[in-house]
């Protein structure tokens, strides 16, 4: 994860990925988001979720779905709608050793936050020089889905792909979102998922 990758993601794709129990089981991509996350809070008490709805209602598209229940409303955070207040609450939350993920309904509402996620994120650990990491993952929805008017439906992954520190992955397949949100979540550095 050194350098920016970029895939097209598709909500309704449906693949078969291999889970532990080595059985096959189809799933979608936000079911295997939803998985990796489960998983990853399951071993590191860390890891917190902060966003819009992403509690009881189980975040945008069900991106969180049952997590809430599961893990507490300590580490799923139904966040008001203040994408730049809850993205520099995460990035300070993650300077001290935590490691937030941020959801994002669709990443044109992350807008609101830019300076948040270029400014303090991105370039905290240059201008440190290493001595403050930001272990954070920024997740959402980028380009078309289903529903959703025009203004939100922009892809922005070549935009924050530009930003140095921040590394953008875009996963297309259930297999690959699973896996590099897993990877995600053990790496300290800014992410754009």
């Amino acid at each position: 994860l050194t350098a920016p990758f970029y895939f097209h993601f598709n909500f309704v794709h449906l693949k078969k990925i291999h889970i532990k129990e080595k059985m096959s089981k189809m799933i979608t991509p936000i079911e295997a988001i939803n998985m990796a996350m489960d998983e990853e809070m399951a071993k590191k008490d860390s890891i917190f979720i902060i966003g819009e709805e992403v509690g009881i209602h189980g975040g945008a598209y069900g991106a969180t779905k049952g997590l809430m229940k599961k893990y507490g409303e300590h580490r799923v955070i139904d966040a008001p709608i203040s994408e730049m207040g809850f993205t520099g609450l995460a990035i300070g939350a993650s300077q001290a050793g935590l490691h937030p993920i941020v959801d994002f309904m669709t990443w044109n509402f992350a807008l609101q936050s830019i300076d948040q996620i270029i400014n303090s994120a991105a370039k905290t650990p240059y201008m440190s020089d290493g001595l403050i990491t930001n272990p954070i993952v920024f997740r959402g929805p980028n380009g078309f889905a289903y529903g959703v008017g025009a203004q939100h439906t922009q892809d922005f992954c070549g935009y924050y792909g530009a930003v140095p520190g921040l590394k953008v992955i875009m996963p297309y397949s259930p297999k690959d979102c699973r896996g590099c949100l897993k990877r995600a979540l053990k790496i300290k550095i800014p992410l754009y998922f």
